[in-house]
């Protein structure tokens, strides 16, 4: 790994020492911790979560772990709970659409006029997590219910910047080399094909813009795996869609120095992979849309930028040239790493997602403003008890 620093701190893994789970438990004497994993049932039925409780349950010190979990039923809860009844630190499973939550959600929004009752999905699971996580744990680290590489440096590296004050760090992004384990070919196309190429291409347009660069400063912008201090996560307004990870870091933009910022390197790392899709509804396509829509309200509320329908038309020729470029270098550093890879399918990604530009952008253009979580520091200001509230009607008795 290099040895590189840009506007965002960034912790490399130097591969000279093995991380340290005593050294973790020893910090997390200092600041009360918890682990947020949002989660669907049908991740208890896969390995990966199996091997994520192994490697927990060598964390002693940890304060809690929150399973954010969507379940049809009560059964499929109480099966979640024994599932990790053998952790050696408290367990909150959170039934986010039980009946409970809904009852609650609903009376608040009759009550305050939040609007709390969104469509399921991972920014609902994490806007509830945090309310649950931040009562009694100063540090909040979230990872994905079906990371199949799951180690032990995973925890250890996302919480160790957050848990000595005197680094000054308030939130730790991850990046990683995401590689399948089955055909050790690169993943992360739309972090690879879309997001990279788009901000290029958005630069080129618009020139060196502050916000652009930040985006650009992080080497794995999608990532789903970050940690923050309690007190930044309750000031954070939660996204609804697949543009939730840049749409956190619009929010941490807004609110944190970039100095109180890093990225960590996991290395190796492979979890569930998404299809392209049949249409801009579906699949890859559908998240590239949503996510392109994000980083444009973020150029808005950043930059005070929109684009004209001209610059449009520059936009979707920018970014074919760019996204063009890069399958060539993907193909050259995967021919030099031995990996298979496959140019011709790279390219359609690569025509597919220029596809969207035009109708996601007008799309956008008519409806800019987007649903999004309020911010627990909000939810409070109306409900003071709101936390301890949702924590009792998403647990089971």
């Amino acid at each position: 790994m290099d040895f590189q620093q840009g506007l965002i701190t960034t912790i490399h893994e130097y591969g000279i020492f093995n991380d340290s789970i005593s050294q973790l438990r020893d910090g997390l004497k200092k600041r009360p911790s918890t682990i947020l994993i949002p989660c669907l049932f049908e991740e208890f039925q896969r390995p990966a979560l199996k091997l994520i409780r192994e490697v927990l349950k060598e964390l002693n010190g940890l304060n809690q772990l929150v399973i954010a979990l969507a379940a049809q039923n009560i059964s499929e809860v109480e099966q979640a709970k024994s599932f990790f009844d053998d952790l050696p630190f408290d367990v909150h499973i959170q039934w986010t659409n039980g009946p409970g939550v809904i009852e609650l959600l609903k009376e608040q929004e009759k009550k305050h006029g939040l609007e709390l009752l969104v469509p399921p999905g991972k920014g609902w699971a994490v806007w509830q997590g945090i309310g649950v996580a931040t009562q009694n744990s100063e540090v909040v680290a979230l990872f994905d219910a079906d990371i199949k590489t799951f180690t032990k440096s995973y925890p250890v590296r996302m919480l160790q910047p957050l848990l000595d004050p005197s680094l000054g760090i308030s939130y730790v992004k991850a990046f990683y080399s995401r590689i399948s384990l089955e055909t050790n070919s690169l993943q992360g196309r739309a972090t690879r094909l879309f997001v990279g190429p788009l901000l290029t291409s958005l630069e080129k347009l618009f020139g060196e813009k502050q916000y652009l660069k930040y985006l650009q400063a992080f080497r794995y912008p999608l990532a789903g795996e970050f940690a923050f201090t309690n007190t930044l996560a309750m000031n954070l307004r939660i996204p609804c869609d697949w543009g939730l990870e840049i749409g956190m870091l619009s929010e941490v933009y807004r609110h944190v120095r970039t100095s109180r910022i890093a990225q960590v390197d996991l290395g190796l790392f492979d979890h569930k992979h998404k299809s392209i899709g049949n249409s801009s509804e579906d699949g890859l396509q559908r998240m590239c849309s949503e996510i392109l829509s994000t980083v444009l309200r973020g150029l808005m509320e950043h930059q005070s930028i929109t684009l004209t329908p001209s610059q449009i038309s520059t936009l979707e020729v920018l970014y074919s040239r760019v996204g063009e470029d890069r399958v060539k270098q993907f193909g050259l550093d995967s021919a030099i790493n031995q990996l298979p890879y496959n140019r011709h399918e790279e390219e359609l990604s690569v025509q597919k997602f220029s596809s969207l530009i035009r109708p996601s952008v007008n799309k956008f253009l008519k409806t800019p403003i987007t649903k999004q979580l309020p911010s627990w520091s909000r939810v409070l200001s109306c409900e003071g008890s709101m936390q301890e509230e949702l924590a009792q009607a998403g647990k089971i008795r």
